[in-house]
C-alpha cells in the first residue's frame, strides 16, 4: 500500500500542487483543493484505479504505489530502494571481485575486506540472492549509487531511476559497463 508521504515527495519532486494533481486527474476546479490532501496525510487511501492513473501523471512505474505479490523480485527491490530514499546511508553496495583461482577449490566461503573507517565497527555480514531480476537490479543500483558519488548523475537523476524501476533498468554487464540501448530513458541527455 501506498503512504501519503510517497505521493507527496513524487508530486513535489515532479512539481505538482495538490491542485495540479486533482485537476489532471480530473476531478471538478471546485473541489481540485481539496480531492489530494487526504491521500498525502494520510487519512484517506486511493483506489487501485486512482493510483494507477496517479502513476501515469507522475510518470512512474505503477507498482510503487499498487504494489507487487509479497516477495517476489519486484517486492524485494521496492524495499531496498523504499529503505534507501528514507536511510540514505543506511545501504552500502560493494562490488565484489572474481577470484582468478578455481571455484570451491576450498571450503573457505569468506569475503575479505581491508578494514578502514568506512567500515563498520564489526565485520558486516555479506548476502547475495540467487535471483535474476533482483541480481540485476542490484548490480544496476551500485552502479548508479557510484555514479551519483561520483557526479555523474544528480540526486534527480537518482531518484527518476528508483521511482521508475523495473522499468528504468538497463543491461549491466559483469564490468560494471551500461547497455544504454536498453530499458527506459530515465536520464535527460
Amino acid at each position: 500500500m501506498v503512504s501519503g508521504e510517497r505521493i507527496k515527495r513524487i508530486c513535489t519532486f515532479r512539481r505538482l500542487t495538490q491542485r495540479d494533481l486533482s485537476l489532471k486527474l480530473g476531478y471538478e476546479e471546485r473541489n481540485a483543493d481539496v480531492r489530494i490532501a487526504p491521500y498525502e496525510s494520510g487519512y484517506r487511501v486511493p483506489k487501485n484505479n486512482t493510483l494507477t492513473e496517479m502513476a501515469k501523471i507522475l510518470n512512474i512505474n505503477y507498482i510503487h504505489f499498487i504494489g507487487v505479490t509479497p516477495g517476489c523480485a519486484e517486492d524485494i527491490m521496492l524495499t531496498f530502494l523504499g529503505l534507501d530514499e528514507d536511510y540514505h546511508s543506511t545501504i552500502h553496495l560493494f562490488q565484489l571481485v572474481r577470484n582468478p583461482d578455481k571455484c570451491n577449490a576450498s571450503d573457505d566461503k569468506s569475503v575479505r575486506y581491508h578494514d578502514n573507517d568506512d567500515w563498520p565497527a564489526h565485520a558486516p555480514v555479506g548476502m547475495w540472492l540467487e535471483y535474476g531480476l533482483v541480481n540485476d537490479v542490484m548490480r544496476e543500483w551500485y552502479l548508479r549509487k557510484e555514479q551519483l558519488k561520483n557526479g555523474e548523475i544528480s540526486e534527480d537523476e537518482y531518484f527518476e531511476w528508483k521511482i521508475n524501476q523495473p522499468a528504468t533498468s538497463n543491461k549491466v554487464d559483469y564490468n560494471g559497463k551500461d547497455d544504454k540501448k536498453c530499458g527506459y530513458q530515465w536520464r535527460k541527455e
